[in-house]
């Protein structure tokens, strides 16, 4: 039997493995599937992805399965609330700050029309198609993912450092990361190049 050759980053979970083989770096453009992963990945700051996975449904179910405007209109009741749900991560200050980003986001929207609009301009609205043969290549952070937390901060986000992008940008398919030799490299490629041909 043949073995799949995968990232080494996501190890041998079977939740790990199927977010890696199914979601990490396919593009997104659904504006309440990038507010849901700009937040995980913002709850993830200081644990491991593994830990958020692990809580994701919770987390849907608790935050109205990412309502941007839901969760925008939340306030001093709903953090209570979530403060006293075991399903996720009980911090005030990420709680308080996913709020912020909700708010944040309709913002955007108003702005740029979408979410998705504003974020895939920080790669031209094409997936940046990386090289990389090792884990150890794979940067943390990028110039491109420096720029996106300055503008997102100054717009009032809260838990969106350029590592917290960078990794934002890596699961979103703004850049595929897959190493050339894991089996989903070429076809998360080819889901870019369509996405390009089609000017999504």
């Amino acid at each position: 039997m043949k073995t799949i050759s995968r990232c080494e980053w996501c190890g041998r979970d079977p939740l790990y493995m199927a977010y890696h083989d199914h979601e990490w770096g396919v593009p997104v453009h659904d504006d309440r599937r990038l507010f849901e992963m700009l937040i995980l990945e913002g709850a993830q700051a200081g644990l491991s992805w593994l830990t958020i996975l692990k809580k994701r449904e919770f987390y849907r179910k608790a935050f109205d399965g990412f309502d941007i405007e839901q969760v925008a209109a939340y306030e001093e009741t709903e953090v209570r609330r979530l403060l006293a749900d075991p399903g996720i991560v009980r911090n005030r200050l990420k709680i308080e700050g996913a709020v912020k980003n909700a708010r944040g986001v309709r913002a955007i929207q108003s702005e740029f029309g979408s979410l998705a609009s504003f974020i895939w301009g920080y790669v031209d609205h094409a997936p940046l198609q990386n090289t990389w043969t090792s884990l150890a290549e794979v940067p943390a952070r990028t110039a491109v993912s420096d720029r996106m937390s300055r503008d997102l901060k100054k717009r009032g986000f809260n838990f969106v450092g350029p590592t917290v992008c960078y990794a934002f940008m890596q699961a979103v398919g703004l850049v595929n990361d897959h190493t050339v030799g894991c089996f989903r490299y070429e076809a998360v490629k080819r889901m870019g190049e369509q996405k390009k041909s089609l000017g999504l």
